[in-house]
């Protein structure tokens, strides 16, 4: 009977290592995908302000990027009214 209760409660101790084990493997997994979408969304940024340069430097820069947004915000505020 003891060999059974020491069988029973290894098996419970081993549970417990597994399940913190996967906590600590759920954390460093959601910081890996943090550090991930932080990667992302800077490439994206970085790829918008190259784009928009080289739009600047085709159009030798008659086309400003932040004048149109600021024409077109002004064309949908007067639509609005």
């Amino acid at each position: 009977m003891k060999l059974n209760s020491l069988g029973a409660a290894s098996v419970l101790a081993l549970s417990l290592v597994m399940i913190s084990g996967c906590d600590q493997v759920e954390k460093s997994a959601q910081q890996v995908i943090g550090k991930a979408t932080e990667s992302a969304k800077q490439a994206i940024d970085d790829t918008h302000k190259a784009a928009e340069q080289a739009l600047s430097e085709a159009t030798q820069g008659l086309i400003s990027p932040e004048k149109q947004e600021d024409e077109q915000e002004e064309s949908n505020s007067n639509k609005e009214a």
